[in-house]
């Protein structure tokens, strides 16, 4: 009897009016509303920021490996747009900071987005990043985002998909293999990668980075298998500030910009050429480049060297650094 009567309420349902029925959102228009609210979350990340990392190991699987102490640090932050095509949007960090009286500016590190990726490039273990296939199911709707160091060297990517619920808008990426991070390989600990999760979650002025992590080393007897030795919180906070002046980060990049647009593209190049790339791993820069590709750049900015000859060396050094992974 119940089915009767819920089947004669459906019968006798009017259904909607033209009118109505017109204004209804198609497949297409619905997707590209969701595009561009996905858009408009990763372009929420440019302004300027007081930043504060905060990151933690929490709990030890490895016998004898006592988790460090709490690491925070601060400073201030430019995030700018280097690029938008609408598929893929490209921005810089740069830090300025007082020292001493002095500003200091600090190319820090660059985020790229691209919508529905058929790659990605990936951390492959030390020295070694390889383009990797993403597939259709997984890159339906969803964004890839490739971190690089400093110089522009690759850093990691993942794919992951924006989520617009209960009131929080956040990225939450796949498993994502990285590097060490300069806090780590400088002190030579017994883990050599991590392996986490990513989020970046829009705030009321501003927007979260949250890494869970999984720090790994090689497994003894084993070429190809890594163990968990220790779990890692890391929140990386971003605030809107106006208790810094963004002007010389602003300047640098202005001086800079064609530079490290022809930096971004030998490295571009290298990858295509190779289907990923080799490259030393070097504690306080990320990578064996660092120091060269940055020096470079500052004496750009000084007026010590032209921008055209600072390229011609710059490709030479990413030529003779690099090789297939």
């Amino acid at each position: 009897m119940r089915s009767l009567m819920i089947a004669a309420v459906l019968m006798t349902t009017p259904a909607l009016p033209a009118w109505a029925a017109a204004i209804q959102p198609t497949p297409v228009q619905a997707e590209a509303a969701a595009f561009e609210r996905d858009r408009q979350a990763i372009l929420a990340q440019v302004g300027d920021y007081r930043v504060r990392f905060d990151m933690r190991e929490t709990v030890s699987f490895r016998p004898g490996y006592d988790p460090l102490e709490p690491k925070t640090s601060s400073g201030f932050e430019n995030v700018r747009v280097v690029e938008d095509t609408g598929r893929h949007i490209v921005l810089q960090h740069t830090l300025v900071m007082e020292h001493e009286g002095q500003t200091l500016v600090i190319k820090h590190w660059r985020q790229d987005w691209t919508y529905e990726p058929s790659t990605v490039l990936t951390y492959a273990g030390p020295n070694r990043w390889v383009v990797s296939e993403v597939p259709a199911g997984t890159r339906a709707g969803a964004w890839s985002q490739t971190v690089w160091q400093t110089d522009d060297s690759p850093r990691y990517g993942g794919v992951g998909r924006w989520s617009h619920e209960q009131g929080l808008v956040q990225w939450t990426s796949d498993p994502t293999a990285r590097p060490l991070a300069r806090r780590d390989a400088t002190r030579d600990p017994i883990y050599d990668r991590y392996v986490g999760t990513n989020r970046h979650a829009l705030l009321p002025g501003g927007w979260v980075h949250i890494q869970d992590n999984l720090k790994l080393a090689p497994a003894e007897g084993d070429d190809t298998g890594v163990v968990a030795v220790v779990h890692e919180d890391v929140v990386n906070t971003y605030r809107v500030s106006t208790d810094y002046d963004p002007a010389p980060g602003d300047a640098y990049w202005a001086a800079t910009a064609d530079y490290w647009a022809a930096v971004r593209a030998a490295w571009d190049e290298t990858i295509a050429r190779h289907g990923g790339i080799g490259l030393e791993e070097e504690p306080q820069a990320g990578a064996i480049t660092g120091p060269v590709l940055m020096n470079l750049a500052d004496q750009i900015a000084e007026g010590a060297v032209t921008t055209g000859a600072a390229v011609d060396q710059a490709r030479a050094l990413i030529a003779e650094s690099t090789a297939a992974p």
